[in-house]
């Protein structure tokens, strides 16, 4: 195994790559075992260097309050503002000690001492992300409870933010491309309609943008995110171990839509939606991250199958589908209904995706074989 670090100087800072590199009969396992290990969460450990190393955020820097920042995206956009010179502040249920980030607890849902984070002298942001994972039974309780870990979070954050003299200067409040539930074949934009769709999709969805209405923020944008590909996140990993486990067939009739992104992309819109890059600017409002190509389900699948190198796998029934998400306990609606979303907003405005084909993401997130 080899592990390199590359530093190069940019402007304000040091960007730092590092590189996994594994050979040999054992590097299938090594990889496994000990690549995971150490690409986990890196650009966390970035972050805590820069911890280490005292650096503090200048006085012009932004103040980003995150809640739901230990989540799977929390994480990677903390580590990635607190990597840029920036001042992070998580909203948690519970405190990580394994996180370099200041953390204040929060029930999600009430307004309490937390909300002297938001009273920042310089620029301050929220980016709201709290909620609870969708990968679970769409029975009346848990749908319950997604509606309610969101549209609590969201209002106790509007309503701390109400009693601020000075307005928030940049608002990313996170919601879903699954507030279409299942699309079919119409082509999705910032500008379609909200059906009347599935209560765990659009029943969730909905109330949660409902409940930012009104936020006190001089700039604010709804980001209805698509499925997010980053290795450590839900969907790529399970997707990749059904893969290799040879189930990479298409599942259900296979045509259904899949929008995706790329983290880094993700990463790069929130920058932007947040006002930190000077080469593109979003206008105010409903914003979908997703990529110009989505792909549909049996394209997916055939393209993790190429890049794990696994043989033509035979599909996944519907019947069959539904019943290992019963011994999963999820959603097959998850697998089973999807949408052809993209976003208007962003080629208008000129933002390039560093990762625009599913065939380039997949290539940059999963492992290489030496």
């Amino acid at each position: 195994m080899r592990l390199t670090w590359t530093l190069v100087p940019r402007d304000g800072g040091t960007e730092i790559s590092q590189r996994l590199t594994f050979t040999g009969p054992s590097a299938p396992v090594a990889r496994a075992v000990v690549g995971a290990l150490l690409e986990n969460d890196a650009r966390v450990c970035f972050a805590r260097l820069a911890e280490l190393a005292g650096i503090d955020p200048p006085a012009t820097a932004l103040t980003a309050v995150i809640a739901g920042g230990t989540g799977a995206l929390g994480r990677h956009i903390a580590a990635d503002l607190t990597c840029r010179g920036h001042r992070v502040i998580i909203l948690t249920r519970r405190r990580d000690p394994g996180l370099p980030f200041e953390q204040r607890e929060w029930d999600g849902k009430s307004v309490a001492n937390w909300v002297d984070a938001l009273r920042n002298p310089g620029p301050a942001a929220v980016v709201n992300l709290a909620g609870k994972l969708v990968d679970c039974r769409p029975s009346e309780r848990n749908i319950a409870e997604l509606r309610r870990s969101r549209v609590d979070s969201t209002r106790a954050l509007v309503e701390a933010a109400a009693s601020l003299v000075r307005p928030i200067d940049h608002w990313v409040q996170a919601s879903t491309t699954a507030i279409w539930s299942d699309a079919g074949e119409n082509r999705c934009t910032e500008t379609t309609p909200v059906p009347t769709g599935l209560p765990q999709m659009t029943g969730v969805a909905e109330p949660w943008e409902r409940a930012f209405e009104g936020a006190n923020a001089a700039h604010s944008t709804i980001l209805r995110t698509s499925i997010v590909l980053d290795p450590q996140a839900p969907a790529l990993k399970r997707l990749g171990q059904l893969t290799k486990a040879g189930l990479g067939g298409r599942v259900g009739p296979g045509d259904q839509w899949f929008s995706w992104i790329h983290v880094e992309d993700w990463l790069a819109i929130v920058r932007a939606a947040l006002g930190l890059d000077p080469q593109v600017t979003l206008p105010d409002g409903i914003l979908v991250a997703a990529t110009d190509f989505p792909v549909r389900n049996r394209e997916l699948m055939a393209a993790l199958r190429r890049h794990l190198r696994r043989p033509p796998a035979p599909p996944t029934p519907t019947a069959i589908l539904k019943l290992g998400a019963v011994v999963l306990r999820s959603d097959p609606a998850l697998g089973l209904t999807g949408r052809h979303a993209t976003s208007e907003v962003l080629r208008r405005s000129g933002f390039t995706f560093r990762f625009p084909t599913l065939d380039e993401a997949l290539t940059d997130l999963l492992p290489r074989r030496h």
